[in-house]
């Protein structure tokens, strides 16, 4: 087998093209995809990437050549491809992605149906079925063509109530990925007024990277939000599945805060409901749904163990500091385009700047996540738990150790010699001397 074993992650596949992944590697992994999941009718799609056009050609073939049927849905968010699979009969799907990753990466995202459930894929899994006995040249497969537009747009307009969104101004930031693709459908029929950034996908991202919270990402849309005295903004990931809020003030809101709002709406609809959110959240997040009448369910980090945890408590929705926010109703799976629709009506429904609303759910100091390498993780974890013995601990993920007016979280990198440490504390003075006396611990 010639295809890079470094490329299958934990629950996808990302690589360099063409160095990493390329045509022959997405065809034997077509074929190992059919093998592992048996799928028979099999939906594709893909990003605005440069290398995403070619390797869906052999991503149909290799599905094809291993006796699937094909149908390809073209260049959409990932979401739409959720939908897809949920809404029509197809038994599996796959999505050339490498989402937020720069523009020389590209990936599969996997995932089969079972029942109502969408599964997804996990590629270290996917690893094991491989095998390579070289192209077929038999010609290339002519996958059918859906249009999901119509069906896929009153969809998503179903989550929220149009009548209850309040004419804002709003700027829209797509990243030129593919979330241009469903905003300019839907910009007309929302009650607002949306400025558009960046709609035109363009897989050289020539205004900035597909990453939101990469450093100068977010400079144009604050200087635009402040310029044309918007009352808010939003920005998109490359495959669209993420989406991240920015007050009128430029200033990006924390992706926990946004999980809150969009916990308030659910909330007010299924009172009692479990909202799923991940261990270095802030602790306002439980504390608040708590206040709601909600149940706060607590994962590990990483989106897909937010998603089990929501559907092992058959909650009505979840999020983590990625932007990543799943919902029951959209097959337990992720959706910007729902996110932005909730938000809309969220906010329209408060009266207050983002940024007051942003100040009462987040009362407390807290430092962005600071990673550390270091030669041996189990020995500093170890070293970390020993001193901090005093404190009350837990080890959902790591070592999560709570005081009174402070919390803090280590943890190891799956993929990297990382530590990655989050801390919070009831105030700024204390949140610096905790962070000084932890660094000084984990460096020692």
């Amino acid at each position: 087998m010639t295809t890079n074993p470094t490329i299958f992650k934990s629950y996808d596949i990302r690589g360099v093209y063409p160095d990493e992944i390329n045509e022959e590697a997405v065809y034997d992994i077509a074929r190992a995809f059919v093998k592992h999941t048996g799928a028979t009718n099999v939906v594709i799609a893909r990003d605005a990437r440069l290398s995403s056009e070619i390797l869906s050609k052999f991503l149909a073939r290799g599905l094809a050549h291993q006796g699937a049927k094909v149908c390809d849905i073209g260049q959409v968010p990932t979401e739409c491809l959720y939908f897809t699979i949920g809404n029509y009969d197809f038994d599996a799907g796959i999505m050339i992605t490498a989402s937020h990753n720069p523009k020389e990466y590209n990936g599969l995202k996997m995932m089969k149906r079972s029942g109502n459930d969408i599964q997804m894929v996990r590629g270290k899994d996917l690893f094991l079925s491989m095998e390579s006995d070289g192209l077929k040249e038999d010609g290339e497969v002519v996958a059918e063509q859906m249009d999901i537009w119509p069906d896929y747009i009153k969809y998503i307009l179903s989550f929220a109530d149009l009548d209850k969104i309040s004419p804002l101004r709003i700027v829209v930031d797509a990243s030129n990925g593919v979330a241009g693709n469903v905003l300019s459908r839907i910009k007309d029929k929302l009650p607002i007024e949306m400025i558009a950034l960046h709609f035109e996908p363009d897989g050289n991202f020539p205004n900035h990277g597909p990453d939101p919270l990469a450093e100068g990402a977010v400079d144009k849309i604050s200087e635009v939000i402040k310029s044309k005295r918007a009352d808010f903004g939003l920005m998109f990931d490359g495959d669209a599945d993420r989406i991240f809020l920015v007050d009128e003030s430029g200033k990006l809101v924390k992706a926990d805060i946004v999980l809150l709002l969009l916990a308030k709406y659910f909330l007010e609809r299924s009172p009692n409901a479990a909202i799923a959110y991940n261990a270095i959240c802030s602790k306002s997040v439980p504390e608040v749904i708590s206040k709601w009448g909600g149940k706060p369910i607590r994962t590990q980090v990483g989106f897909v163990n937010v998603r089990e945890g929501l559907m092992e408590n058959n909650g009505e929705m979840g999020g983590e500091l990625s932007g990543h926010y799943c919902f029951k109703d959209n097959y337990y799976m992720d959706s910007g385009m729902i996110s932005l629709l909730i938000l809309l009506q969220v906010l329209s429904e408060d009266s207050r700047k983002v940024s007051q609303i942003a100040k009462e759910l987040s009362p407390y100091a807290k430092s962005p996540e600071l990673n550390f390498a270091v030669a041996d993780k189990d020995a500093v974890l170890e070293k970390i738990k020993q001193k901090y013995s005093d404190g009350k601990q837990d080890f959902l993920d790591g070592v999560t150790v709570e005081y009174d007016g402070w919390w803090f979280n280590v943890r190891a990198s799956n993929t990297e010699p990382l530590l990655r440490l989050t801390i919070e504390a009831n105030t700024q003075k204390l949140l610096d001397q905790k962070k000084e006396e932890l660094i000084s611990a984990i460096n020692s």
